[in-house]
């Protein structure tokens, strides 16, 4: 076994680690934060498998914005872990066999579509091809984009002054 495989090895613990301790810890901002662990992962993955430009807007847009996002909203709300829940059905304990089942099919049935070695070339999520493709091919939907996210930051900016009005 090589170093890179320990590595993706011991990256993908960590992601399923973290989006376990998502879906299990009862305390929003501990879920929260185990959620950023299991991007920060994600992001190591990426850049494991050659794709630094993905990895470091995961790092960004994800475990950095979006994260940031999350857990302000949680503290403005000021959730509790101990405030009383909905209680739980008991049906819902008979769907885990069952989806265990389909998700082991649906994994079995892409493992078995791969054939041969399609390794994506070396450049593909470098910052230099991403990039060119930015630039070139995709240059007009680029703008388009840019386009629409100023006018969303100048219409809330006129909502902001209006309502200060």
């Amino acid at each position: 076994m090589t170093f890179q495989q320990l590595l993706f090895i011991g990256f993908a613990t960590l992601v399923l680690s973290g989006a376990i301790s998502v879906v299990l810890l009862r305390n929003p901002l501990y879920g929260a934060f185990a959620l950023i662990t299991s991007f920060v992962g994600l992001s190591a993955l990426y850049v494991l498998m050659g794709a630094q430009f993905i990895g470091a807007a995961q790092i960004v847009v994800y475990a950095g914005a979006i994260m940031m996002l999350f857990v302000f909203v949680i503290m403005l709300l000021n959730v509790r872990a101990d405030e009383e829940r909905a209680p739980r059905h008991r049906f819902l304990a008979w769907l885990a066999a069952p989806l265990a089942l389909l998700f082991s099919l649906q994994v079995w049935l892409a493992v078995s579509g791969l054939k041969g070695d399609r390794a994506p070339s070396g450049e593909t999520g470098t910052v230099e091809r991403v990039g060119k493709n930015l630039m070139t091919r995709y240059l007009l939907p680029f703008e388009l984009t840019s386009v629409l996210i100023l006018l969303a930051v100048v219409g809330a900016l006129h909502l902001a002054k209006r309502e200060k009005e």
